[in-house]
């Protein structure tokens, strides 16, 4: 007795991501990310300047099923929203978080927390407190520093929760 062959065929991330964000274009949600392992695991997660209520997320898994054949194609879905402790991942999101305190991680290693100041497609702001030496005074003063970065330079960056 031979054993059966079973055929697994890739699901294509970009077909995901277009009937993801056509289904959003109606709504003031938009993509995070999609992924697609090689056995056909598809998660979608997207976010909002809003919240994202459990029933956004089940509208949007209905219409990715509905766009997809399950005669051919095998998959499972996944569909949330972005966690309030995910990391940032595209410039929409950083938009959003403007005047909300963040910790930054550089791609060299350096963590940096301050307040998210300004953002466009290219890079942010961040401005931070920082202790430093003054002339003539004894003690360290704080003083505020606005630092640039490109998107490029961020190995991970989350919108920072404090309880006080």
């Amino acid at each position: 007795m031979s054993p059966s062959l079973v055929y697994f065929f890739m699901i294509d991330k970009q077909n995901i991501e277009c009937i993801v964000n056509h289904y959003l274009e109606r709504t003031n949600h938009f993509l995070v990310e999609v992924k697609v392992t090689p056995d056909n695991v598809i998660t979608v997660e997207i976010d909002s300047d809003n919240p994202v209520a459990i029933d956004d997320c089940v509208a949007l898994s209905r219409h990715i099923e509905s766009q997809m054949n399950r005669e051919t194609e095998d998959f499972s879905l996944e569909v949330g929203s972005a966690g309030i402790g995910s990391p940032l991942r595209n410039v929409r999101q950083y938009h959003k978080n403007i005047g909300n305190e963040l910790e930054v991680l550089t791609i060299n290693g350096k963590k940096l927390t301050g307040i998210l100041k300004s953002v466009n497609e290219k890079e942010f702001v961040l401005t931070i407190e920082k202790l430093e030496k003054q002339d003539n005074i004894k003690r360290k003063v704080r003083i505020k520093e606005d630092l640039t970065f490109g998107y490029e330079e961020i190995k991970k960056a989350n919108y920072l929760i404090r309880f006080k």
